[in-house]
């Protein structure tokens, strides 16, 4: 798997052609995870997720406090993978038109008339950073929405493909409310995975005062290019599933539904709505990507419930009663889970 065209995957390939891929799949991701310990300190969870999102063709939101290295893991995961990238920060005054772009009336200096010619936003870049996209009003979040799930934009009248690959990478502040603008159910849905970046444990953090401490530098190389990633893409839907793990994805999904009757006991007044069809979608999507990550061409359960968290936390919408009692959408996923596991005992 080389951006050298040495191997790429087609429809007649071979399952040992596929196993030798998975295996370089695994190679460069250990690179990719190597290369990142050099500039980010004990990230290897979000690290991982973050890849099985770009694995998947699916956006991320990353929900952290402050300090957290969120943006600095995304810059130089661009970097790496020597994919375009674009930063956008999100403000209450950012307009449409500041990220999609536009079209401006010039003078054609051959002819003397005036003409409309396009100039490109932001967002026309393999990459986006979506810097505290909840900062942003719902005219300009919306913006996002067609970009995110068509892969391009209709201005004036006119369509615009966008660079494939196209990923949207959103952080979000889960701290600050006021004068913030939360995303609606419909548009967190279009994410595959809401991840979670929590502060470092003990020793990475005093890993991290070293490094920022002293004349640390790390410069980070080169590991994979587009034409790689995407071959590493045209794997997944290659990843076998066998059919007790469709069930266990589609279970796990129609049981966060309260008129499905499956809610735990302890839940059935702290669940509105539950995940729809897309979550059982982006279980098995995200199963297989992390079983690519893990050196197999098979998805098992375990796959299914690792991803739960991050595939569930953003479409499960909570009761007044699940706030009142402080339990958070985390405590319900991890309930649902502990449900499976008993109802599969």
């Amino acid at each position: 798997m080389t951006d050298n065209h040495q191997q790429v995957l087609t429809p007649d390939s071979s399952t040992e052609e596929v196993a030798q891929l998975v295996d370089q799949l695994f190679e460069k991701y250990q690179q990719i995870r190597a290369e990142l310990s050099g500039v980010i300190v004990g990230m290897d969870g979000v690290t991982e997720q973050l890849m099985i999102g770009l694995l998947c063709r699916g956006h991320c939101i990353l929900q952290g406090m402050p300090g957290l290295a969120k943006t600095l893991l995304i810059s130089q995961l661009a970097s790496l993978m020597d994919l375009s990238f674009n930063r956008v920060q999100f403000t209450p005054d950012l307009m449409p038109a500041d990220i999609t772009g536009g079209e401006v009336l010039e003078e054609d200096r051959t002819t003397g008339k005036r003409v409309f010619r396009f100039v490109e936003g932001p967002l026309f870049a393999n990459l986006i950073l979506a810097d505290e996209i909840n900062r942003t009003p719902p005219k300009t979040q919306s913006a996002m929405l067609e970009a995110m799930e068509e892969r391009q934009l209709s201005i004036a009248g006119k369509t615009y493909k966008l660079p494939d690959p196209f990923f949207v990478l959103a952080t979000q502040n889960p701290i600050e409310v006021e004068g913030t603008y939360p995303l609606p159910e419909a548009q967190l849905d279009r994410f595959l995975m809401k991840i979670k970046v929590e502060y470092p444990d003990r020793d990475g953090e005093l890993e991290i005062c070293r490094r920022q401490t002293t004349d640390y530098s790390y410069k980070i190389s080169h590991v994979i290019g587009i034409t790689t990633l995407r071959e590493m893409q045209s794997l997944v839907p290659k990843v076998v599933v066998s059919d007790h793990v469709y069930h266990a994805a589609v279970d796990l999904a129609r049981m966060s539904r309260p008129e499905e009757g499956q809610l735990p006991a302890n839940l059935r007044d702290k669940v509105q709505y539950g995940a729809g069809p897309r979550a059982s979608i982006a279980l098995l999507m995200a199963g297989k990507a992390r079983a690519l990550l893990h050196k197999r061409c098979h998805v098992t359960t375990e796959d299914i419930y690792e991803v739960a968290l991050p595939v569930l936390r953003h479409r499960i919408i909570p009761t007044f009663n699940a706030e009142a009692a402080g339990l958070e959408i985390d405590d319900i996923v991890t309930a649902l889970l502990d449900q499976c596991a008993t109802l599969n005992a």
